[in-house]
């Protein structure tokens, strides 16, 4: 019969002091390391959204005052009536709906069927494309805002919703990520759609799609988002309040009082306008992590 030596009956003792989950060593790094960063981000992100709200129901002079007011006296829904009847607000949102629906959708579908061709299709530069969209990605998009103003402006889009939509279809972004999925997936499965005798066509929305959603759906909200948020391009392309969308539409908003008023109003304005996104984003961000996961890897 075997025998144990004091330092083998100690062993155990030993993995049960280090695996001791709530030491106070433990609960410092965990703390400093996790909760700490993680706490401060939250609020960096959530305070402005909640100042925003709060003085949405302020009255103007619990805005503008010497005297800081966090909470408001009481709820006042003034300030979203009058966001919505000072202002085309209606007109303003379906030009945002049509904008971000139509953009979005083009832009997604052209980043699926480029990823896809750049993956899965033969033909010569393919590798010199995938650089130039990567160079793409990295331009600023400022800098297009001349040339883009020029070319639309002379194709008589100013003051229309296609003027909006047009110069931001091509998604460089959208592109590289699912290209990046895309070289992920098993060979063995184009080969059996492939001896099966589907063509591209049905290997790439019965196939690659299909397994693929995460990563789209991540395409998808980034984009979505990036759409119905965009204000720089369409507030030099449109003067008109029946083309504006809402980002723009906020601009006059701010103009409406001039005594003060016109702060909770805007803000008002400002929280009808992320609702919706919002909404969007609760029901996609499941997606955005197992999608940037995907594409993180190349095969």
């Amino acid at each position: 019969m075997s025998t144990l030596t004091p330092q083998q009956n100690a062993a155990p003792e030993v993995m049960v002091e280090r695996a001791r989950p709530f030491s106070r060593k433990n609960l410092v790094q965990t703390l400093a390391g996790g909760y700490l960063p993680l706490l401060v981000a939250t609020l960096v992100v959530v305070l402005p959204l909640l100042w925003m709200v709060l003085s949405s129901l302020k009255q103007p002079g619990e805005i503008v005052t010497t005297d800081l007011k966090i909470l408001p006296q009481g709820v006042n829904l003034e300030n979203y009536r009058a966001a919505m009847t000072t202002v085309p607000f209606a007109q303003f949102f379906l030009n945002s709906l049509i904008v971000t629906t139509v953009g979005s959708t083009v832009k997604v579908v052209l980043a699926i069927l480029t990823a896809y061709a750049l993956v899965f299709v033969r033909f010569p530069f393919k590798n010199v494309i995938f650089v130039l969209i990567l160079v793409a990605l990295m331009v600023p998009p400022q800098v297009s805002i001349l040339p883009n103003y020029i070319l639309i402006s002379g194709l008589g889009g100013k003051n229309t919703l296609w003027g909006i939509i047009l110069p931001g279809l091509g998604t460089a972004f959208g592109t590289f990520l699912l290209r990046q999925h895309f070289l992920t997936l098993p060979a063995s499965i184009l080969e059996a759609a492939e001896i099966d005798g589907a063509g591209h066509w049905r290997r790439l929305w019965q196939v690659v799609a299909p397994v693929s959603l995460p990563s789209i759906a991540t395409v998808a909200l980034v984009t979505v988002v990036s759409e119905w948020n965009d204000y720089i391009w369409p507030l030099i392309i449109t003067d008109r309040p029946e083309t504006m969308t809402l980002p723009v539409g906020l601009t006059l908003l701010q103009n409406s009082e001039g005594n003060g008023a016109g702060w909770g109003i805007l803000m008002a304005g400002a929280v009808l306008v992320i609702i919706p996104i919002l909404l969007v984003f609760a029901a996609l961000q499941r997606y955005i992590v197992a999608g940037l996961t995907q594409g993180s890897v190349t095969g």
